[in-house]
């Protein structure tokens, strides 16, 4: 049978309950959108390929966490086998803004010693008009973070492919710059029985050329 991906990343979507996460994994993995949702309770689970670059398919697993404080010490348990983290905000409410911080340092902490992708995302930019966040004080976070930022909107689909995309893309090029490896006992990455081998960029280069003249001169 056909493996129909070379890498596996799990990805965890992080953040305060209400601010649009289930809505999402929605809209990235089924293409659909609900304007009633109800609270996701523990941990739900979705999935989505991406084609990262030609022959190379990276399979998302995306768990998508409870928000209310409640649930925890359930979420909590997924933080150490994930390799990439969506911190999601709602724009229209500045205390989950506020609460980013919170959940960044409660991940990176929890982890320890290794590290997460994160990318920061300001969520229902459809609501621009009740907006209490503004552009430049999300990128400053960002900045403080050392992550990406970007704004998306599920019910307009703006930018929700865009967000994954760039996580997916994060992390694929520090597998190539040998910063993240898959390790046993570790779920964060896995590799498909066609994974390809990856070169940092110089040696790729090299690689090629030196391919190239291996070739026929007839």
């Amino acid at each position: 049978m056909d493996i129909l991906w070379q890498y596996q990343f799990r990805i965890i979507l992080l953040g305060d309950s209400t601010v649009g996460k289930s809505s999402l994994l929605k809209r990235f993995t089924d293409g659909i959108y609900s304007d009633v949702a109800d609270p996701t309770v523990g941990v739900d689970f979705y999935a989505r390929s991406l084609d990262i670059e030609p022959g190379v398919k990276i399979k998302l697993q995306l768990w998508d966490t409870a928000g209310q404080e409640r649930f925890r010490s359930i979420t909590t348990s997924y933080y150490r086998n994930s390799v990439g983290g969506l911190l999601v905000f709602d724009l229209t409410n500045r205390k989950t803004f506020d609460h980013v911080s919170e959940w960044h340092k409660e991940v990176s902490e929890h982890i320890l010693p290794h590290h997460m992708v994160f990318i920061l995302v300001g969520h229902k930019s459809d609501l621009n008009k009740d907006r209490k966040v503004s552009r430049g004080e999300a990128e400053q976070l960002a900045a403080e973070l050392g992550i990406r930022y970007v704004e998306t909107s599920a019910k307009c689909n703006s930018n929700v492919d865009r967000a994954f995309e760039l996580l997916t893309r994060d992390i694929y090029e520090l597998m190539k710059m040998g910063e993240i490896v898959t390790r046993d006992g570790w779920d964060g990455v896995k590799s498909g029985l066609t994974a390809k081998v990856l070169y940092p960029a110089e040696e790729e280069e090299e690689l090629a050329a030196a391919t190239s003249e291996k070739g026929c001169h007839c």
